[in-house]
């Protein structure tokens, strides 16, 4: 490649968004540049995010399932832990995905650069690497940098026992206890992956609840969970010292209502949140804003204050999801390319990997009641499903928000086994304008987890045949709930 080229599309970062973009955009005739930082395609989602920390939850869902087991009549002896082999396995799904993105940029003819991407102008931006720096000119730019984990104020710095979610998957030992700052998606999910491989964990949340923003009743079945693997959850708390010792541990001040008192931790994973990554791109020669957050304020054509350049995905706002930043991605693309498109999705789901995982999409009964929003609402519990007594998930939940008017789904939650998988089925409904009979005169499989969602319908409508619920008469009716009155039909 010349000092400097000129190409119709270059996007900045290769994640789930960047790559999308990339190739998409490729397919539509375009010639396009990727740049990336690391050697390795994939972003943090591919190479220290999503992949790997699923991989290791799969380990962490199976060593739960063969617990179970000795319960039922067939024993297992205790798992050995080998660590090298654990990581061997993690690290080969992340080459491989890598790998496959490398040949997918091939087959299209999409060129790759590795280096710190940052804007010259509206119109060129400069590469810097080892090899030297390379200037770029572009027709249209799509910045898909992403986030980086937010660290708390005042740690000890370049301690090795102070881990972020990246630093945590290398799993380069397993201490005997850790401290998660932070009750949400990524602290519970790297939390639970230590647990299962023999740490003791504990967890501090600044918030009365965990998962904050998710409908409670669907966090509960994890939080009874988490209560037994974990070794305490501290709520309404916050971490407000860390001091190295001299025999090598952290020294960790929590503050509750109750005051404040010292632990002692071999390691502490800070996971309070993510900061987008836009101060390397040297913003400040373009004319591109950003808001009180640093995000990059974009329109619904992912097209920033410069008509020419584009931002998707983490960068460019909530939620720091991988999907939305593909669907972004691919919109941004159709765009830059000359095709109508929008970002237009009506929901977003979010997933927590844990066991059991917890879904939801669309309105969340706390956001109703903040807003305001009415709605109505039919839950299925699965302690009336055959197979999720099967699974052990007696304890899970099927829940969907309706219009009072339409009787469409607006919102829905699961938690159970494979929540993260059934939620699409909310997710089409919403997109497809379903109502509550569309859901329920649909014929699901059984035995499945799948039809729990049918019933979640059928509890609202009134035709649940699973259950004895006595029918409440009028317009009245809110939504349709499991009590004492309720008969279980096995």
């Amino acid at each position: 490649m010349s000092n400097t080229e000129l190409v119709d599309i270059v996007v900045i970062g290769s994640g789930p968004g960047g790559y999308a973009a990339a190739f998409r955009a490729a397919d539509l005739g375009q010639k396009v540049l990727m740049i990336d930082r690391d050697s390795d395609l994939g972003g943090v989602c591919l190479n220290r995010g999503c992949i790997p920390s699923k991989a290791l939850l799969h380990i962490s869902k199976v060593m739960s399932e063969a617990s179970h087991l000795s319960t039922i009549g067939v024993s297992f002896s205790e798992p050995q832990i080998e660590l090298d082999v654990v990581r061997d396995y993690k690290n080969k799904i992340v080459s491989r995905l890598s790998s496959g993105i490398s040949q997918l940029a091939n087959a299209r003819k999409v060129k790759t650069i590795h280096g710190d991407a940052s804007f010259i102008s509206n119109n060129e931006l400069v590469v810097k690497s080892e090899s030297g720096d390379q200037t770029i000119a572009f027709k249209k730019c799509i910045i898909s940098v992403g986030s980086s984990s937010a660290m708390l104020p005042g740690l000890p710095e370049g301690n090795p026992s102070i881990l972020t979610s990246k630093t945590a998957l290398d799993l380069k030992d397993i201490p005997k206890n850790l401290l998660v700052v932070g009750g949400g998606v990524i602290g519970l999910e790297l939390g639970q992956v230590y647990a299962s491989l023999g740490s003791e964990v504990s967890v501090v949340e600044f918030l009365p609840s965990l998962i904050p923003g998710a409908d409670q009743d669907i966090v509960k079945p994890l939080q009874r969970r988490l209560s037994k693997q974990f070794k305490s959850i501290m709520l309404s708390s916050k971490v407000v010292a860390v001091k190295e010792t001299e025999g090598g541990d952290l020294s960790v001040s929590i503050e509750s209502k109750d005051g404040t008192e010292e632990l002692r931790f071999e390691k502490i994973l800070i996971s309070i949140g993510r900061s987008p990554n836009t101060k390397q791109l040297n913003l400040g020669s373009t004319g591109i804003e950003v808001d009180d957050n640093n995000f990059i304020i974009v329109d619904e054509y992912q097209k920033t204050t410069v008509d020419n350049i584009f931002a998707i995905g983490d960068v460019a706002g909530n939620p720091m999801l991988a999907h939305k930043a593909t669907h972004e991605g691919k919109v941004a693309a159709e765009v830059a390319s000359g095709h109508p498109a929008a970002m237009d999705a009506r929901v977003i789901p979010s997933v927590v990997y844990t066991h059991p995982e917890v879904a939801w999409v669309g309105l969340t009964e706390l956001e109703a009641e903040e807003q305001g929003i009415p709605y109505e609402k039919g839950e299925f519990p699965w302690a009336a499903s055959g197979k999720a007594m099967i699974l052990d998930a007696s304890q899970g939940k099927t829940k969907i928000l309706f219009d009072p008017e339409t009787k469409r789904v607006i919102g829905a939650a699961i938690v159970g086994p494979a929540a993260g998988d059934l939620i699409s089925e909310a997710c089409l409904a919403i997109e497809m304008g379903s109502d509550a009979e569309d859901v329920g005169l649909t014929i699901h499989p059984h035995p499945t987890l799948g039809e729990t969602f049918a019933a979640a319908s059928e509890m609202y409508t009134g035709t649940i045949t699973d259950l004895y619920v006595p029918q409440k008469r009028g317009k009245d009716r809110k939504s349709t709930r499991l009590n004492s009155s309720h008969q279980i039909i096995s």
